[in-house]
């Protein structure tokens, strides 16, 4: 499966977590940026992106416990690519939307990560 049809099947496979905070980032509600939901970065789909400040932001199911390993080989890559990555826990995002929010806008203040 290419990885555009994976992406596509993750958008409609969507937890509800996902759609919560989707449901606050879509069509520049969040501080006028774009974002875009299982987007491809290399070989990885990631949950949310925003291109234009170059981060990731990921929400992390009680699976992710079990593999932090390729998680943080996941996210040292994306690093290399330029790009900061965010993670929040499904319990996070449904619990305290608000502060999930204010801590991607801290984040995005934060500006890129520096160069290598």
């Amino acid at each position: 499966m290419s990885q555009v049809s994976r992406a596509r099947v993750l958008r409609r496979e969507s937890t509800e977590a996902e759609r919560l905070l989707w449901s606050r980032l879509r069509d520049r509600r969040f501080l006028g940026l774009k974002f875009r939901r299982q987007d491809p970065v290399g070989e990885y789909i990631v949950d949310f992106l925003c291109r234009e400040r170059s981060l990731i932001v990921e929400i992390d199911g009680g699976h992710h416990s079990e593999q932090r390993a390729h998680d943080r080989r996941r996210t040292a890559w994306l690093n290399s690519k330029g790009f900061k990555v965010v993670r929040y826990w499904n319990n996070e995002v449904l619990g305290d939307l608000d502060s999930v929010l204010e801590s991607i806008r801290l984040a995005l203040e934060a500006g890129p990560l520096p160069s290598p």
